[in-house]
Order: structure tokens, then sequence, then C-alpha cells
């Protein structure tokens, strides 16, 4: 198998603000977590059903453990997209190596603010589910995530395979 060309891409300005959003949204995040944290209750929404209704409590730290999850993950895949020669791609050619390469790396980018968005919107209705405000995450919440994700990575595969 021959190896796929290396081309040197530039990051377009709108995936600089779409990582500048989501990294705002999400230190913001950890703020408010780190400023709530001594008021919340000692046990917190641990996993949530299909339904979006709490199904299990755990102790306050476990807070934590998605924005940890969301950070590595926004790390790893920000290395990712830096190497789009290593992807795998439907029809490749080395004609359309470029435009091969933007395609990835723009579903790669957009996942990984998705996540990240996720992520901390889902820490951010723990603590709110925890003091009282709100029930759960509601019945649309699994659809609508499953939907966003799966979507993308849909459009980008669509986009591919008219490359």
């Amino acid at each position: 198998m021959e190896k796929q060309p290396k081309i040197d891409l530039p990051k377009p300005r709108l995936a600089v603000f779409l990582d500048a959003v989501a990294l705002l949204v999400f230190a913001a995040l950890l703020i408010y977590l780190i400023s709530q944290f001594a008021s919340l209750p000692d046990k917190v929404p641990g996993h949530y059903n299909g339904a979006g209704e709490v199904d299990r409590w755990g102790s306050k730290m476990e807070l934590f453990i998605l924005p940890i999850i969301g950070a590595a993950m926004w790390v790893f895949m920000s290395i990712t997209e830096k190497y789009p020669h290593t992807f795998n791609y439907l029809n490749f050619s080395k004609e359309k190596a470029e435009a091969h390469y933007r395609n990835g790396v723009w579903m790669i980018n957009v996942l990984k603010n998705e996540i990240v968005l996720l992520f901390s919107f889902l820490t951010y209705q723990n603590i709110q589910v925890a003091v009282g405000n709100a029930e759960g995450l509601g019945a649309g919440f699994m659809p609508i995530f499953l939907a966003v994700i799966f979507g993308t990575i849909l459009f980008f595969m669509v986009r591919m395979v008219r490359i």
C-alpha cells in the first residue's frame, strides 16, 4: 500500500474560533464547578437512564470525571487533527488529497468541540440536579446527543465520498 502524501494545511480561522468558543465554555464550566463545589450536597447524579432520569447517585468528586475525560479527548483530538495523512479515507486519490485532508481535519475539529461542549453541559446539568434546580436531563437529551454526534459523522462521511 502506498503512503498518503504529507501536506501542510494551515488551520482555518473558523476552526480556531470553534476551538476558542469550546475552550471558553469549558473554562467557564470549570470555574462554575469549583465555585459551587463546597456548597454541593455529598451525593450528586452519577448516571442517567435513557429517559434522562438519575438512576445512580455518587460522590461530588465524580463531577470532575467528565471534565477530565473531555479535556483529555480534546487534547488527543487536537493532536490527531494535525496528522490528516494518517487518517483512513474512502475513494482516496493523491490528486484530491488536500480536499480529503481538509474534510478529515474539519470532522475531527467539529467532533472534538461538540464533545467538550456536551461534557460541559452534562457537568452543568449534574450540578443543577444536585442542588435541586432540575430533575434530570430530559427524555430528549439522548436522541439529540446521538443525532448531533452521528449527524456530524454522517455529514463528513458523505462529503468524503463526494470528493
